[in-house]
């Protein structure tokens, strides 16, 4: 749960570069719960917005221990109650810790989606529901997981790598896009 809050607007390798010595530091729940929130800010600040998760962090320990007698709850409904828990978050949580399938809509997944044609909403949660629909429940987690990792590799916001994308054949606008020339525009197209 700390790392996905964590992973706000912070890249992955930055979250796996401060998470070893915040955990060794705040092992667990409780620590995390009665931490100082200086300390803890200090600790994560790398990964921007520090103070607003620090909040969130600090007040879902607190919950967690109160509301959940320590241990984070394995339920969408119960772990939106939670500071700093949204419904992304709380899919990753499940998927990643629980294995409960969900799906994750942050901006990758709302880009590429929109792009691929699956959905032309742009709210998380009816892209979400839709995807709900189309992706077999099993894969649901998988799925996210790999349109995230998509996002950040390949399909960029302000200028997709369609050349090097491995699901152009199944892409638009990679299809009409002006870096895709010759005669792989021709295999697309045809």
């Amino acid at each position: 749960m700390v790392a996905t809050i964590l992973s706000a607007q912070c890249t992955d390798k930055r979250v796996n570069l401060v998470t070893p010595a915040l955990f060794k530091k705040f092992p667990d729940v409780r620590a995390c719960a009665q931490a100082d929130p200086e300390v803890f800010a200090q600790a994560i600040r790398s990964t921007g917005f520090y103070k607003n998760k620090t909040r969130s962090i600090l007040g879902a320990a607190k919950a967690v221990l109160e509301k959940f007698g320590g241990e984070v709850p394995a339920r969408l409904e119960d772990l939106v109650t939670l500071p700093g828990v949204g419904r992304k978050t709380a899919n990753v949580i499940l998927g990643n810790a629980f294995g409960v399938p969900g799906i994750s809509v942050d901006t990758h997944m709302i880009r590429i989606n929109r792009l691929l044609g699956l959905t032309r909403d742009a709210d998380p949660v009816k892209i979400e529901f839709t995807l709900m629909e189309l992706v077999p429940r099993k894969y649901w987690t998988a799925y996210s997981s790999l349109i995230i990792r998509h996002g950040r590799e390949c399909c960029f916001a302000r200028r997709p790598d369609c050349p090097r994308c491995a699901i152009l054949a199944l892409c638009p606008y990679g299809k009409t896009h002006p870096g895709v020339s010759g005669a792989k525009a021709k295999k697309l197209k045809g």
